[in-house]
């Protein structure tokens, strides 16, 4: 990691980019940030035909300020003549007399290639997914991992898949390492990122996070030290232990709009680590040595991103969030709601995060979809570049206040099969009773709405960032943490943890209209797993496919993974009674066991990225991890007599 020798040298004018979001035959959407508006031209060039020059105007950019050498580029191109599919596209950005990609990105390229390129599938039958990307996990990137698989079939255009799914945690706002913290402010300096005044909190504005005694490890403490914020720090910034999954690490806690944007900045493109340069600020003895321990790994993470920025050049992304794209439980409760909406402070916080997700993740899945916070967004934005970098306190909170009361995360792509994207994080069944249980992960309506998209389809495959079918021993533990008011140390959020939603979400699969083959591709756990189950007393006799893939740079803790596969092999065995007392009678579900099994485990704990293929039906004809330390783990059908 460097720094530039001089800081009056010109920054490179692409910051991070271009990603491939949505693309189809007649629209492609791409995401680039430049430290200055980009003049720009899309080259397009199938194979065997002569290259399409597109200049990329106003109609077809929209380019929105973050700072004062910092704009997003939203490129939204229609096209009068379609691409063709199923075959290599080239592609190129030219910047005039900066020339294309080759010449300012050339980490971009595969071996031999002279320009980035990208495939049109016809089908959505071959599909990458995953979860779970924390860069100071110690260990290998997945993303990284894929760009290897998809370099050695650059030629084989058969074998790319229509969509890398990203289903949750594509950044960690909340658990934040030490290193990261210092170049996410360093990045803010050098391009100026858009500063704000904080309501609640000691500090005036967004320019003393990085000056302030609490800017590293102690941020829990920013918090002014009154009754009502005593419950928020509790609550929203408690860093509980998480005695079965993670350690909530929320002391480096992102918290401004321009802490949010370095963040995306820093986890897709290995350009903007050429601006910052890392050293320990002043720390506490047991927090430098944490630091020390953190820098090592988010220097090997960085080392890799090339690898990351040129997938993300050649596999068109779509994404949706889950809690660590926002915070630790996300709306996990309504007991929670209330106190963590109920604070300017905390509530700056979740909207910025969701402020950074609509314009770094959602645009890209579906423009039309999000088109009014999309233009809010950019009058606020606009606002904050006439008037000196400063985003407007009431505007701010005002949009903040409208985002977080949007509803259309949710989207769907047509194709064979349709694919469904759930939002699972705000339209969420709250329990009006007993504020503090968990809420249903969908509402009834949301539900229902669900299931009107999926009439008559004959296969789906659905997102849902977190498994809608899990490992019942580690779904009893979170019950019995719910049932001592204790949601919050466990994530107690599964679909079947609220009985309203779960019934629901059963009936749908039930439902003699809705389809008879259902692929469920999720994250959120931090291990990897696949089910095969078939619905009882269903007219169609409905399958789904449950399958997990998590984390692209996260795991579980070996031996506690261990322990609790083990012990859920032998409790719920089919011929247990605790099996049989809890048993989901309407189903008959069958775990696959990975081939790389050494004691019979159903649950993989290794990052990596999820590869699914399917048949004509919709059916999986092969399922398996693209294993992070470079091998493939296969999850092969269920036994018949197990």
């Amino acid at each position: 990691m460097t720094t530039t020798e001089d800081a009056s040298q010109p920054l490179p004018s692409v910051l991070a980019g271009p990603l491939l979001r949505r693309l189809s035959p007649d629209r492609l959407l791409l995401w680039v940030v430049g430290s200055r508006p980009l003049d720009m031209q899309l080259v397009l060039q199938p194979e065997g035909q002569p290259p399409r020059r597109l200049a990329l105007n106003d109609k077809r950019v929209r380019c929105l300020p973050l700072g004062r050498h910092a704009y997003l580029h939203l490129i939204d191109v229609a096209l009068g003549t379609s691409l063709p599919q199923d075959q290599r596209i080239d592609y190129d950005l030219r910047l005039g007399e900066e020339g294309g990609i080759a010449d300012w990105a050339p980490h971009l390229l595969h071996d031999g290639a002279r320009r980035p390129s990208f495939v049109l599938a016809s089908t959505q039958r071959r599909l990458m997914h995953g979860s779970c990307r924390r860069p100071h996990h110690d260990g290998p990137d997945g993303l990284a991992r894929a760009d290897a698989w998809l370099a050695e079939r650059h030629d084989d255009t058969t074998q790319w898949p229509a969509w890398l799914l990203m289903s949750g945690d594509q950044i960690y706002a909340d658990d934040v390492a030490g290193p990261m913290l210092v170049a996410i402010h360093q990045l803010i300096q050098q391009l100026g990122l858009f500063d704000e005044p904080l309501e609640g909190a000691t500090i005036r504005d967004s320019r003393a996070l990085a000056t302030t005694d609490t800017a590293y490890y102690r941020r829990d403490s920013l918090l002014p030290d009154v009754e009502e914020s005593k419950d928020v720090r509790k609550g929203f910034f408690g860093g509980a232990r998480k005695p079965i999954f993670t350690s909530a690490n929320a002391s480096n806690h992102l918290i401004s709009f321009g802490e949010i944007i370095a963040m995306y900045l820093l986890v897709w493109s290995p350009t903007p680590w050429q601006l910052v340069k890392i050293e320990r600020p002043a720390l506490e003895d047991s927090q430098r040595e944490t630091f020390d321990e953190e820098f090592g790994v988010i220097e090997r993470f960085a080392e890799e991103l090339p690898a990351v920025a040129r997938l993300l050049a050649h596999l068109p992304s779509l994404m949706i969030f889950d809690d660590h794209d926002v915070t630790d439980d996300w709306n996990l409760t309504a007991a929670w709601e209330e106190t963590a909406y109920g604070n300017p402070f905390s509530r700056r916080i979740i909207g910025n995060a969701l402020m950074g997700y609509l314009l770094c993740q959602g645009w890209g899945n579906d423009p039309d979809r999000l088109a009014e916070p999309m233009d809010e967004v950019a009058a606020l934005l606009e606002t904050a570049a006439r008037e000196d970098g400063w985003l407007p306190a009431e505007p701010h909170d005002q949009f903040l206040d409208n985002l977080q009361r949007f509803q259309g995360w949710e989207y769907q792509v047509p194709g064979t099969p349709k694919l469904v994207v759930l939002d699972t994080r705000t339209r969420r069944w709250r329990s009006e009773r007993k504020r503090g249980r968990p809420s249903g992960l969908m509402d009834w309506e949301a539900l229902s709405d669900l299931q009107q998209q999926m009439l008559d389809a004959p296969s789906v495959v659905i997102v849902s960032p977190t498994p809608m079918f899990g490992v019942k021993l580690i779904e009893a533990v979170q019950k019995l943490f719910t049932l001592a008011g204790k949601p919050l140390l466990v994530d107690a959020e599964n679909w079947m943890a609220h009985r309203g939603a779960a019934s629901v979400m059963l009936n749908i699969f039930r439902h003699s209209r809705t389809p008879g083959h259902y692929v469920v591709l999720s994250g959120d756990v931090h291990y990897s797993f696949a089910y095969d189950i078939k619905i009882r007393h269903s007219k169609q006799g409905s399958r789904i496919w449950q399958i997990t893939s998590s984390g692209v740079k996260n795991a579980f803790p070996d031996t506690l993974l261990d322990t609790f596969d083990r012990a859920n092999r032998w409790l719920y065995a089919p011929r247990s009674p605790l099996n049989w007392f809890t048993k989901r009678r309407p189903m008959r579900i069958r775990p696959r066991d990975p081939d790389r099994a050494e004691a019979g485990e159903r649950l993989w704990n290794g990052a990596g990225i999820g590869l699914v293929v399917l048949d004509d039906q919709g059916r999986p004809e092969d399922i398996r991890q693209l294993d992070a330390r470079g091998f493939d783990v296969v999850f092969p059908p269920p036994r018949k007599d197990s």
